[in-house]
């Protein structure tokens, strides 16, 4: 997630894939493309709450270019349930700003310099005042949320925001841990990444009304999709192009990050192999590219992580099931199949 010495086995993706990856996004998203609209400018309407002093900082922050991933499935579980209105616009602003939060301290962490095909904040200002703003944009999301007439979304928010904050910690203290197992890593996506996709459904279906089984389906669909949605993503850290990416590639094992493709690669070596992996990460070389490539190929990780993560977008239609059968459903399945498309090309690239 920047300079040279960290950017790890990136395989050019051709213009067409691109392409076609653009047009897949907008028809998912074309029903909701008003509510992304409103909640962009809601977010842009937050930028003059902040300090007068502080406005570049929110502003670089919350007029970036993302996809708007998780105020879309706010929007496409609340089609699910019969319609949005504007609470469902305030919750997608609270959860976007929670989850520019991370990325900003992510960025410090993992010393990006690109994120959204742009510099990053910490890039443009450092590490002390990106941290700082931060801490900033957590509160003003907790702020929003106090602002319901119950303390139910607050609640919820603090709950999600502790729970992501606690999976980045759980990270950071597993960096070069070949103990590491699987079970714990993906306990560990769960807590940093899926978590917001799950409150992001849950927290649409709670202010739909709609009955707890229907909450608990769509809260088990985030979990599914948010992991199946971080596998890709660290797929794309090793196997990736930054121009289609976006950000910086090649951070993870820059800070011994142990993702999927690294653990099966631990899996499947044999000793010899296992031996010059912890040799790489331990102390990471831009010279280790080649080799590490060539291990990872050797052992068909990326096969193998493309495989589980078309396991959980399986699970994460299974969850839908017990949603009523009308139409409004449908966009929560194409989510899952546009990542499962992005997921196949992936593997073609």
């Amino acid at each position: 997630m920047f300079a040279a010495d960290t950017k790890v086995v990136a395989t050019p993706t051709t213009d067409a894939l691109k392409t076609e990856s653009s047009y897949s996004w907008k028809q998912v998203i074309g029903a909701v493309e008003p509510f992304l609209e409103s909640v962009a400018q809601r977010l842009a309407q937050q930028v003059e709450t902040f300090d007068p002093a502080i406005i570049p900082y929110a502003d670089y922050a919350l007029n970036g270019q993302g996809k708007h991933l998780r105020p879309a499935l706010v929007a496409l579980t609340a089609n699910a349930m019969g319609g949005t209105n504007d609470d469902h616009v305030m919750v997608a602003v609270i959860i976007e700003m929670v989850h520019l939060a991370t990325l900003v301290h992510d960025d410090v962490m993992d010393e990006a310099e690109i994120r959204r095909n742009r510099l990053t904040l910490a890039a443009n200002w450092g590490n002390d005042i990106a941290v700082l703003f931060g801490d900033c944009l957590f509160a003003q999301a907790l702020k929003l949320a106090a602002s319901f007439p119950t303390p139910e979304v607050c609640r919820a928010v603090a709950m999600a925001t502790n729970t992501v904050c606690s999976g980045e910690i759980l990270q950071t203290q597993h960096r070069g841990d070949f103990h590491l197992t699987r079970h714990d890593y993906f306990k560990i996506l769960e807590m940093k990444t899926a978590e917001l996709f799950a409150l992001s459904c849950e927290l649409s279906a709670c202010l739909s009304q709609t009955a707890p089984q229907s909450r608990l389906a769509c809260r088990q669909f985030g979990l599914a999709f948010g992991t199946a949605y971080q596998v890709y993503d660290d797929c794309v850290d090793l196997f990736g192009s930054e121009t289609v990416a976006g950000k910086s590639l090649g951070t993870d094992l820059a800070k011994g990050k142990l993702t999927l493709p690294v653990l099966l690669l631990w899996e499947r070596a044999k000793a010899g192999d296992r031996a010059r992996l912890r040799k790489w990460v331990r102390a990471w070389q831009s010279d280790s590219l080649k080799p590490m490539a060539e291990l990872l190929a050797k052992h068909d990780t990326l096969g193998a992580s493309l495989d589980i993560i078309h396991q959980y977008l399986a699970k994460a239609r299974r969850c839908l099931e017990v949603l009523p059968s009308s139409g409004g459903r449908a966009g929560l399945i194409d989510l899952t199949e546009y990542l499962a498309r992005q997921t196949d090309a992936l593997g073609k690239a």
